[in-house]
Formats: structure tokens, C-alpha cells, sequence
């Protein structure tokens, strides 16, 4: 492993490790999140991608088309970037932490349902700011999922949002 994964994995696994023990101790609470991170696999955004056209027309689908594009592009940093990484995940780091899902692989780095999160989102908003009170908690929910769960550490979260968010940005300004 990376030298620089090796010593953040021992920064951030105390984190996680709090984390882990803090709601193991209320599973009632880890069930939102699961739901939450169920969500932001896909289900809530394809979801929207689809209702925005029958919801606003052409405009809806420009909006919609655009998301969807960005996926792509998303898709392939995110692949890229784990495959090169390949940083641990934590429940797989530290044998006391519990993963209260399972992973959708091995590595952790950067968290797939955060970028694409802040990316769908900021795209969506520029669309239709007055969506920013749904998307934006449920966002910041996808994003907390993922560590609450024993899948991400905190800098997976983080980098994953920078990721999402200049995505995003690039894109608006490609399509201007």
C-alpha cells in the first residue's frame, strides 16, 4: 500500500473506529442510513433524471442529459481512481470495525456515492435551484452514509466531494 494511504488509514481509523462503535450501539440508527446509501446507488438519482422531463419538458430533459453524461464521465474517474489507489476500506482495515452493509468492493477510495452525489446534485441545482432543499440534505446524508456505515473514511468522503464538485462545475462551463 501507498505509504501516504498507509499513514491517513491510521489518522482516520480511530475515526471510524469511534463511529463504527457509537452507532453499533444503536442500530435503530443504522437503518436510515442504509436506506440512505441504498438510495444514493442510484435509485433517487436515475429516479430524477426520469421525472424531470415528464415534470418540465425539454427543459427537464436538458437538465436530465446532462446529469446523465456526467455520470459517465464520473463513472470512469471513480473507476480509474480506485483501481490505481486501491485504499482499504476501513471494515476491511480494522477488523472491529463492521461493515453495516456490504461494499460494492474492495477499495474505498474515492467514495462513488459522494461524487456522484455532489455531481447530480450541482447539476441539478443549476437547473432548479429551488430543489436545493431536498438535494442538499439528502447529499450531505449520502455523504455521512458512507462513513457511518463502515465503508469510507472521512478523506475518501471529503476528496470524493472536491471530485463531484468540479465535475460539475467543468461540465456547466463546457455546456455554456
Amino acid at each position: 500500500m501507498n505509504p501516504f494511504l498507509r499513514l491517513l488509514n491510521e489518522l482516520e481509523t480511530p475515526v471510524c473506529r469511534r463511529w463504527s462503535r457509537a452507532h453499533h450501539q444503536r442500530p435503530w440508527l443504522l437503518r436510515p442510513f442504509a436506506l440512505i446509501s441504498r438510495l444514493g446507488n442510484g435509485v433517487f438519482w436515475y429516479s430524477l433524471m426520469a421525472i424531470l422531463p415528464i415534470v418540465d419538458g425539454i427543459d427537464g430533459l436538458e437538465a436530465a442529459l446532462h446529469m446523465l453524461l456526467t455520470s459517465g464521465v464520473a463513472l470512469l474517474l471513480y473507476k480509474s481512481l480506485k483501481g490505481r489507489t486501491r485504499r482499504i476500506r476501513p471494515c476491511h482495515y480494522a477488523t472491529d470495525i463492521a461493515a453495516s452493509v456490504p461494499p460494492l468492493d474492495r477499495y474505498s477510495f474515492p467514495s462513488g456515492h459522494t461524487l456522484h452525489a455532489v455531481n447530480f446534485s450541482t447539476i441539478a441545482l443549476f437547473y432548479y435551484p429551488q430543489l436545493a432543499w431536498l438535494l442538499v440534505p439528502f447529499t450531505l446524508l449520502v455523504a455521512a452514509s458512507r462513513v457511518v456505515l463502515g465503508l469510507h473514511y472521512p478523506t475518501d468522503v471529503i476528496i470524493a466531494s472536491a471530485i463531484g464538485l468540479g465535475l460539475a462545475y467543468s461540465s456547466l462551463l463546457l455546456a455554456a
